[in-house]
Formats: C-alpha cells, sequence, structure tokens
C-alpha cells in the first residue's frame, strides 16, 4: 500500500482533512488498488469529483481531476469523455451530491449508458455541510434535519441505477475492502455506465446522532448487515430481512453513448455533408 500511495496519492497534499474513523479514506484505497490492478496509464485517467467530504478525493489523487460544482461531476465527466472518449473517466461522489443535488444528472448519465465509471460513497448523510438527512439516509434515521427520525423512504442506487439504464451496477462496504476494489476495477473495465455503491461510515456524525458507537462498531454493523448476492440466493426471504446485498448485481452488454455518437460522425463526413 505504501508504493501505492507513493505512486498514485498527491503526497505533498496528506494528511487527508477526514475525521477519525470515516471510511473514506478505505474507499479512496480500494479505488488505487483497482487502478494499480488494471495498470491505468495515470495520464490517460482522469477522475471528476463535485462537492462534499468524499468529493474532497480528487484532491489527493494524482491523476488529471477536477473539483467541480456541487451535483456536476457527471456533466463535468460527460463533456470530458465525449471531448476525449479514449479518456478512463471516474467519477468520485457522495449520497448526497450524487442523489440530490446531482440526482437528474445520474439518471440521465446512466440512461445515455456513457463510459463512466462512478463511485458513490454512501455514509447515509451529509457529513460535511451540518450532518442533514440526504436520500439515502435511513428511514427513522436522525440528523440535524430529521432530529425526531426521517420519515422519507432512501433510494436503494443499485435498483434507481439498473432502472434508469446503467449496464454495470454493484455494491461494496468498508468493510469488505479487496472485494470493493474487485468490484470497482470490474466498473471500470466495463464499457458503459458504471456504478458503484461504496457503501462507509460517519461516526462523527451519522454514527453520534444515532447513537451507532465508534468506528469499529459501525465497520461491525456493516459486516453484520451486508450478504453475498451468491449467499443470498440460497436463503429464503425471511432470512434476508434488514440486510443488503453486496457483489455484482447487474451487468449488460449495450451500445455504448460515446462511440454511437463518433458513428453518427462519422457517416456524416463519408456522406459530404459535414466539413
Amino acid at each position: 500500500m505504501n508504493e501505492i500511495i507513493k505512486k498514485y496519492f498527491r503526497n505533498n497534499k496528506l494528511p487527508h482533512i477526514w475525521c477519525p474513523g470515516c471510511g473514506n479514506g478505505i474507499v479512496l484505497g480500494a479505488l488505487a488498488r483497482a487502478v494499480d490492478k488494471l495498470g491505468l496509464d495515470q495520464n490517460k485517467t482522469a477522475v471528476i469529483s463535485g462537492i462534499g467530504c468524499s468529493s474532497r478525493s480528487t484532491g489527493y489523487l494524482d491523476f488529471d481531476t477536477i473539483h467541480t460544482a456541487h451535483g456536476r461531476a457527471l456533466t463535468f465527466a460527460t463533456g470530458l469523455k465525449l471531448a476525449r472518449p479514449e479518456l478512463n473517466v471516474i467519477v468520485i461522489t457522495g449520497d448526497g451530491d450524487c442523489t440530490a443535488i446531482g440526482g437528474n444528472h445520474f439518471i440521465h448519465a446512466a440512461r445515455r449508458n456513457i463510459d463512466i465509471t462512478t463511485v458513490i460513497f454512501n455514509n447515509n448523510i451529509y457529513g460535511m455541510t451540518g450532518g442533514q438527512y440526504s436520500p439515502l439516509t435511513p428511514t427513522k434515521g436522525k440528523s440535524t434535519t430529521s432530529p425526531y427520525g426521517h420519515i422519507e423512504k432512501p433510494f436503494d442506487i443499485p435498483e434507481l441505477a439498473i432502472a434508469a439504464g446503467a449496464t454495470y451496477v454493484a455494491r461494496g462496504t468498508t468493510y469488505h475492502t479487496m472485494e470493493l476494489s474487485k468490484l470497482i476495477a470490474n466498473a471500470i473495465e466495463h464499457k458503459g455506465f458504471s456504478v458503484v455503491e461504496a457503501l462507509s461510515s460517519c461516526p462523527i456524525s451519522f454514527g453520534r446522532q444515532n447513537k451507532l458507537g465508534n468506528a469499529p462498531s459501525m465497520m461491525k454493523l456493516l459486516k453484520e448487515k451486508a450478504i453475498s448476492i451468491k449467499a443470498a440466493e440460497k436463503l429464503p426471504p425471511e432470512k434476508l430481512a434488514g440486510k443488503y446485498l453486496i457483489g455484482e448485481l447487474f451487468r449488460k452488454q449495450l451500445p455504448e453513448y460515446t462511440e454511437e455518437y463518433q458513428k453518427i460522425i462519422n457517416n456524416l463526413t463519408e456522406g459530404g455533408q459535414m466539413q
């Protein structure tokens, strides 16, 4: 890991600013290991983020990076992929950044099936900006904007992504670190819009408000509530109550957006209708 840190991180920007026990560093480490496993060229890999705790990640990574506006990481990434389709484009985003202010961009990037890998750091709350509830805060979860318990139902990210048109969807946790890294690597290799939900923990904000204990206790909860998709196939519905599936949840090959767009340009050029 020391060699990976030296190679893929801006070491003059470390140590990071995240709170003690935050899972963001674990997810970022899983991403770096995935890039290393695939042997991606750092000069041909761009990492884009929005605003929030997890979105600070781009400042630490030694790639071509863009730290964009709140909820707009996927719009910047879409423009970059269209302009430079040969690049590996990875988006780092949080639960609020991606599914609240950025929700419309998320479903349309999935609908287009553009070749972008999106890693969603899901810690169930707006951690950096005041501890408000997000679209992924569990029902009855407490936050600064739901002090008596959240009454809304959270999105299920994999279900939302699949319904919108994403062609690779997976979910991992910060407890199952090596599996998470493998899923991210698979997502990067996939041609099309790829989503990896990384379930993480925020002990300072979400954990403290919901009396979930310290960072190790929250990590233990991730372990206890997660069940692999293969194991789940062998269990009756009652055994799956209160659990969430992890692993590769969906994969399908469909035409990719930038390739289809290039076909139109080629047809117009070859037909003499475009200079």
